[in-house]
């Protein structure tokens, strides 16, 4: 007699249809590609608002345009009213649905306001009642979004591509280790290195990873270098007038200091020195790099655009590039009016050979010798973290800080950012460092309040 086939070894895959707003494609206009076997649906409300978003020099300007390139070229000679195929017989299809009410349910009714939300969800109640074998998926990066789809019985989900799934347990780039042979520390003094093997009793670390090295009082700082498999002593070197004042920061200096390493993160609470030391270490090598970068995102107030900002262009991005202004501005207070490093700023700054600019102004030029800072990296989607990477030429390094749980823009979160995504998908690359700053060095007042509020 056959044996019954077992119904854990055969388990059947419903097919779902997932319904993409338009919070998804600002986030990542490939999104789409990214379901799979299954189907998507994009509403035309959404094509209404990414038509709204196409003109501009923005991120979410640059993604309407791309997802309506990319989907032109998908249809070519389909109507968009009928599935069409995305990606030949390894994904679902996609079409475009008409916001249309559904039987039972209408969104605009029940929330009481005729709004591009709601004509979303009247959609997806739609796709939902139209395909009752199929599990139908609202995907939004809009949490007031999804809680009202849950309220309507519809299911609804974030958009996971690209977001960490364990932040609290991200990468720090930073080790101590205890009770570590005195001679390892000795040889890290006399010799400045010391071979991995008889130091740590654990396979070998992660590249240019750091270390606190102690035993009993005495301790010492190192870093890994991959390809020598030897512990490097990490000196706390001043970097233009800006003495480490906590082993984090020296590590964080070591990085930036290093030739060998061309990208560098730096995460940490306000307060600890990630702008002031990465600017620090920029003018440190000026003679390198042609210019220094010195960027952030723009996160205008209240979601409100810059328009409202009274003045020119230049008046309404003042307030935003005022803090990088002041780390620069400290750095020379650091020296007298009549020294040569006080003056060599101001010649710096007067000649561009220091730019401090919104990221916006930098996209899609080619970065060669250059040192590029980008700070609030935070606000940025991964999308956008690997596009600025990939601008990268010749001699060029990039220094990314931030703190992923300081976020102003409506759609990241400490898992989905473009901050914590590099942290998590670059960490063991010898091309790469990451420092995370706990220690705040701003004053006891700034403490206090990462503390205690």
């Amino acid at each position: 007699m056959a044996k019954k086939a077992s119904t854990s070894s055969k388990q059947v895959k419903v097919k779902k249809i997932f319904v993409l707003d338009t919070s998804v494609i600002i986030y990542d206009h490939t999104a789409i590609k990214h379901f799979k076997e299954h189907d998507v649906v994009i509403p035309i409300t959404v094509l209404e608002e990414l038509d709204q978003f196409k003109k501009g020099n923005d991120t979410k300007n640059f993604a309407a345009r791309e997802f309506s390139r990319y989907l032109d070229k998908l249809s070519g000679n389909h109507s968009l009213q009928t599935w069409t195929p995305i990606n030949g017989k390894t994904h679902g299809n996609f079409k475009i649905e008409f916001a249309q009410k559904a039987k039972n349910t209408d969104a605009e009714y029940v929330f009481g306001e005729r709004k591009a939300d709601h004509k979303i969800l009247n959609c997806a109640l739609k796709v939902a009642e139209e395909n009752l074998d199929k599990k139908v998926v609202l995907i939004s990066k809009d949490i007031n979004l999804r809680l009202k789809a849950k309220a309507l019985n519809l299911t609804a989900e974030d958009y996971e591509t690209g977001k960490i799934k364990h932040v609290d347990e991200l990468y720090t780039g930073i080790t101590t280790v205890e009770k570590v042979p005195i001679t390892a520390i000795d040889t890290l003094y006399q010799k400045n290195e010391v071979d991995v093997s008889g130091t740590l009793k654990r396979d070998s670390p992660m590249a240019n990873h750091f270390f606190v090295l102690k035993n009993g009082q005495k301790s010492v700082l190192a870093a890994y270098e991959q390809e020598t498999k030897v512990l490097r002593r990490v000196n706390k070197t001043v970097a233009f007038n800006v003495v480490p004042k906590n082993a984090e920061q020296a590590f964080a200096i070591d990085a930036i200091l290093n030739p060998n390493i061309k990208l560098v993160s730096i995460q940490g609470v306000a307060g600890t020195g990630k702008t002031l030391l990465s600017i620090a270490g920029a003018l440190e090598q000026r003679r390198n790099f042609h210019q220094i970068y010195i960027a952030r995102p723009i996160v205008p107030l209240s979601n409100k655009d810059i328009g409202y900002l009274p003045g020119d262009i230049k008046s309404k991005l003042n307030p935003y590039m005022e803090p990088l202004w002041d780390n620069l501005k400290f750095i020379k207070s650091l020296f007298g009016e009549k020294e040569k490093e006080y003056k060599q700023i101001e010649e710096m700054v007067e000649k561009e050979k220091i730019i401090v600019c919104p990221l916006a102004y930098i996209r899609g030029r080619s970065l060669s010798n250059v040192f590029f800072i980008v700070d609030e990296a935070q606000n940025l989607t991964p999308h956008e973290v690997k596009t600025i990477i990939t601008r990268a030429g010749e001699n060029t390094k990039i220094i990314f800080t931030g703190d992923i749980y300081q976020i102003d823009t409506p759609y990241l979160d400490a898992q989905s950012n473009g901050l914590s995504y590099i942290i998590d998908k670059i960490k063991d690359n010898k091309l790469y460092a990451h420092v995370t700053l706990q220690k705040g060095e701003r004053s006891e007042l700034a403490n206090l309040a990462n503390e205690l509020l």
